[in-house]
């Protein structure tokens, strides 16, 4: 009977989250006492809640980089908040039932040139009569808990946060040079938010399901706006050839414009080339500068573009400096009538090296779980390339671990979730050779030693993120006459906070006078 290997992840979380952005936010930026609790127990003190409104900023998310239309944002400098078109968090207070308190408004001076960010520190008073004239009750100073849908709250909860825009053109999607005014002669082009970025003949194309799942190909890709796509394309191998949309050419030929209506133009390069096979295994080619055409061979279409990825470089002044595309190429056999593309685009600021937050403080649910390193004498190593999650085993379509070592999937906060594949046993194959093999295949190369406790724990702070503990298997795998073995990874969260309970500070001594005769004629 053949043996059955399983590695299995649990995770303990708490329910803190992060703050959706609103007019409003409490006034800390540290988590509950509660939740904090582990780092206490191990003889460490949490730092003083944070009540200074200037300092508090919720949409503020990547580390060492300025967050798109963040203007709280402490890493954005003049220059990037030209850029802005919008104050994502226009006004930033603290506890809404204070009798008077600061607010921070932030707003953007749009007929300055270039657009400055105008901050202001004002005194907010609560006109309410029950409004509270002094807090000391320090725990409460944290982040509130969202206020859970239900049947009767729900309609009021869509009015207040639900949002949503469906313009197919919007404004600033114009290109055409006789809307401009006369002061388009003195003024200096730079590219803002959501712009589309112009290439010589129209703009960067990210293709897209538009009312059905097949691929539109007009779709403009905004500038910092991180777009990932995946839609359907007709495709047989008798036209593959024929079709522009499969090649890489069509992708990387036509230079952008570094500026809006500017004569300086940046080529796309191609930074690497991956090519997969029909059953799934991808070998990264060790040249780039090739340039592969749709061929038939042996009745298949062989170099089909099955996903490009676009990573854009730009300054603090809205101009491009470089662009490269990433493909992925694969096969399509005869049977095939259509492809699955996949298209995404980044954008990284000149001489940074963002690395991006799953929640601030706490993890939003359906991010990437964060891990690292911890060498000797230093603090966490974290990688800035996606292998830095915390990873599993990811199942494959022919379920043959060999074929899939080097698949894995990222791990995602709050999602329970489970893989599997089959090991098949060759006659080379030993007990000592086959448990080492198991377990590459469970952990991976570089298996990380630490996963974060927070979204946005630093890596200088080593009690915020917790070690992982593994156990490893040394004795002998019985196999019978069966020559394939299960072997299954899983992910398991389990809520272990306790719920919230209410504190109070004691009831006020009430220390009245009244006149002897208060009561009379009764008394």
């Amino acid at each position: 009977m053949a043996a059955e290997l399983r590695f299995g992840l649990l995770l303990f979380l708490s329910p803190l989250r992060a703050v959706e952005p609103s007019t409003e936010f409490p006034s800390s930026s540290e988590a509950p006492s509660k939740t904090r609790a582990t780092a206490w127990e191990r003889g460490r003190s949490g730092p003083a809640p944070l009540t200074d409104v200037a300092k508090l900023c919720v949409c503020d998310l990547l580390v060492a980089q300025c967050d798109i239309n963040c203007c709280c944002d402490p890493d954005c400098s003049a220059a990037d908040f030209s850029l802005f078109t919008t104050c994502s968090v226009p006004v930033v207070t603290g506890d809404s039932r204070l009798c008077s308190q600061k607010a921070a408004i932030y707003s953007l001076d749009t007929e300055a040139n270039p657009p400055e960010r105008v901050f202001k520190l004002v005194d907010h008073v609560n006109p309410s009569v029950f409004c509270i004239h002094a807090t000391n009750y320090e725990q409460a100073l944290s982040f509130s808990s969202p206020e859970i849908p239900t049947a009767e709250n729900f309609d009021q909860l869509l009015r207040k946060y639900g949002r949503a825009t469906f313009s197919a053109e919007p404004d600033s999607w114009s290109m055409n040079s006789d809307a401009s005014d006369s002061s388009d002669a003195n003024e200096s082009y730079r590219y803002e938010y959501g712009v589309p970025i112009q290439t010589v003949d129209a703009f960067l194309r990210l293709p897209s399901p538009v009312v059905s799942s097949w691929c539109s190909d007009a779709n403009p890709a905004g500038f910092l706006v991180q777009q990932a796509t995946k839609c359907i394309r007709s495709i047989s191998v008798e036209n593959c050839g024929n079709i522009e949309a499969a090649t890489m050419l069509f992708y990387i030929n036509s230079s952008i414009l570094a500026v809006p209506k500017s004569s300086q133009m940046v080529n796309i390069t191609v930074r690497s080339v991956v090519v997969q096979s029909l059953n799934g295994m991808q070998t990264l080619l060790n040249s780039s500068d090739v340039l592969r055409h749709p061929v038939i061979l042996n009745e298949l279409c062989i170099n089909v573009v099955l996903g490009v990825s676009y990573h854009i470089t730009y300054t603090d002044t809205g101009e491009i400096t470089e662009a490269a595309a990433s493909f992925v190429l694969g096969a399509v056999n005869k049977e095939a009538l259509s492809i699955q593309q996949s298209f995404e685009i980044s954008f990284t600021q000149v001489n940074t090296n963002p690395v991006p937050f799953s929640g601030n403080p706490g993890y939003v649910v359906g991010l990437a779980v964060r891990a690292g390193f911890k060498p000797q004498g230093s603090g966490i190593i974290q990688s800035t390339n996606k292998y830095s999650q915390l990873t599993i085993l990811q199942s494959t379509a022919n379920q043959d671990c060999l074929t899939a070592q080097e698949a894995r999937t990222p791990v995602l906060f709050g999602y329970n979730m489970i893989s599997g594949c089959k090991l098949r046993i060759t006659a080379a194959m030993n007990c000592q050779p086959l448990a080492q093999i198991l377990l590459d295949l469970l952990m991976g190369q570089s298996f990380p030693e630490y996963v974060a406790s927070f979204g946005n724990s630093q890596a200088q702070d080593v009690l915020d993120w917790v070690p992982i503990t593994h156990l490893r298997i040394s004795e002998q795998l019985p196999l019978g006459r069966e020559r394939t073995i299960p072997v299954t990874s899983s992910v398991v969260f389990t809520d272990i906070s306790s719920p919230a309970e209410p504190g109070y500070k004691a009831w006020p001594t009430i220390n009245a006078k009244l006149p002897h005769d208060f009561f009379f004629p009764f008394v």
